[in-house]
């Protein structure tokens, strides 16, 4: 498989190379071609001048030794004109095309050349690229006038047409020389230039969005380089903090919909189970109480042990099922509408006469450990239903004692009511099960499964909270908070009771 190589130049960088830079270099390339142009025209001129001035200077002298009929002095002007160095050949012919003197490359007869001819018809220089002795030159025949204008010779001045090119040649070189640096050097500088002004910085805006694309919302841009890229950082990471503050109102939102949807449920079982309980107990209610009135009676007319027996079992479940009734009415009853003064101690002690019946002799004893003196303003008979419940689920649980603890919250703004026992202890998964409706972890027979629900709902209807923890020493220990508007009068801590 062949191995694949990417450009060492980004999309960017090449886009700037194509219309950018090769264009530039294309104008600049054409403008150095027009520059070599003129100034090739203006080197073959100025050479063309040189060989004119020469011609010039030497004819006059020559007019007069040829009218003097003085060779000597005739090919003395030629020589001095050749040993310049910048001049190929020179000869003077007389008006015939015949040579008279001559000094290096030359032409021995001009009969047959038509610049020679059209020099002497018309006295005017003529010159031209020609081929003498095999060799390419630039010939420029002047006419020889003596001092009366009268053309009594002629005069040719050879170059060699190299020289016009050699000149050229070297400015040629040196400005295409000088445009190829040009071009690399204006590649190098784009390259590098870009990369470290622009290109690392859009590299890192493009990072940056592969990763938001992958899902990687907490990627932000360190605003960097020129001020439009900056803002553009700016706007990105501004972007990515509304989306996250848009994902997180998002979800709170449906958190809060979610617990407003089971907020309702629970609503509408708790009024479902309310109206079923509230039948239940009014069915229940009158048979109940026939049936303990008889046994009643009849255990006053049956005096032999056996049936005394069997009917006290019978009254007391019989008021074991009146204890249910109660539970489910406080349960379906209304909210608090009415509220009075008592003291917490005397609530806590009549709480504590209510569940004397159900304490066996041997069995748990509960103990008020510390217990502040205060005003309670309370629905008294919801809230002892509620503090009998805990207590009466504490005494099911512990194996030696209940303790209860009263004290004040922090500021003295509300009371904190706490019950241990020593049992066993709430499992990890009833912790959050146990104050929902008919769910316990007692045998069957021994709880409903509404105690804890109906004391959620008598703290809630009174402002406060119910919460369930396991005592550090063991046992279960169930916290009641009320809030200040429950209290009137708050005195001082009582001591151990």
């Amino acid at each position: 498989m062949t191995k694949r190589y990417s450009w060492p130049l980004s999309s960017l960088q090449r886009r700037l190379l194509l219309y950018v830079v090769v264009p530039m270099l294309l104008i600049s390339g054409a403008a150095i071609s027009v520059g070599l142009q003129v100034a090739s025209e203006e080197a073959s001129e100025r050479l063309k001048s040189d060989l004119e001035l020469l011609g010039r200077a030497i004819s006059l002298p020559i007019s007069d030794a040829l009218l003097k009929n003085d060779l000597a002095t005739v090919q003395a002007n030629l020589d001095s004109v050749f040993n310049i160095g910048r001049v190929y050949g020179a000869s003077v012919y007389n008006v015939y095309g015949e040579q008279v003197a001559e000094a290096g490359v030359t032409e021995t007869d001009l009969s047959n050349s038509q610049l020679a001819l059209q020099t002497v018809q018309t006295g005017v220089k003529q010159d031209d690229y020609r081929r003498v002795e095999g060799r390419d030159v630039f010939s420029q025949f002047h006419p020889i006038v003596d001092r009366g204008g009268r053309i009594i010779g002629l005069l040719q001045i050879n170059r060699r047409a190299s020289d016009f090119d050699e000149s050229f040649d070297v400015l040629s070189r040196y400005a295409w020389l000088s445009w190829a640096a040009f071009g690399l050097i204006t590649i190098a500088v784009l390259v590098f230039g870009h990369y470290r002004g622009v290109g690392r910085h859009v590299v890192a805006l493009k990072d940056a969005m592969l990763q938001v694309a992958k899902g990687n919302r907490d990627t932000r841009v360190t605003p960097a380089g020129p001020s439009e890229l900056k803002e553009v950082a700016h706007g990105f990471n501004r972007m990515l903090d509304s989306m996250a503050e848009a994902a997180r109102e998002l979800e709170q939102r449906r958190q809060h919909e979610a617990s407003l949807q089971q907020a309702l449920r629970e609503q509408e079982k708790m009024a479902a189970i309310g109206s079923v309980a509230s039948g239940v107990a009014h069915e229940l209610g009158a048979p109940l109480t026939v049936i303990d009135g008889r046994a009643s009676r009849l255990l006053r007319s049956h005096k032999d042990e056996d049936s005394q027996r069997q009917l006290q079992a019978v009254r007391g479940q019989v008021q074991r099922l009146t204890g249910l009734v109660n539970q489910l009415l406080a349960f379906s009853r209304t909210p608090v509408q009415q509220r009075e003064s008592i003291s917490l101690r005397d609530l806590m002690t009549t709480a504590m006469t209510s569940i004397e019946f159900e304490q066996d002799k041997g069995s748990a004893n509960v103990i008020i450990e510390s217990l502040v003196d205060v005003i309670l303003l309370v629905d008294i008979k919801r809230l002892e239903l509620a503090l009998v419940n805990v207590l009466r689920n504490g005494l099911q649980a512990s194996a030696s004692k209940v303790v209860i603890s009263a004290g004040f919250t922090e500021q003295e703004q509300g009371l904190v009511i706490t019950i241990d026992d020593d049992g066993e202890g709430l499992p990890e998964t009833m912790k959050d099960k146990a104050i929902q409706p008919f769910e316990t972890n007692k045998p069957q027979g021994k709880g409903t499964g509404l105690g804890l629900t109906i004391v959620k709902h008598v703290l809630n209807d009174h402002g406060g909270e119910l919460s369930l923890t396991n005592n550090p020493e063991g046992g279960c220990r169930v916290i009641l908070r009320l809030p200040a508007q429950c209290l009137r009068q708050a005195a001082t801590t009582g001591g151990n009771e």
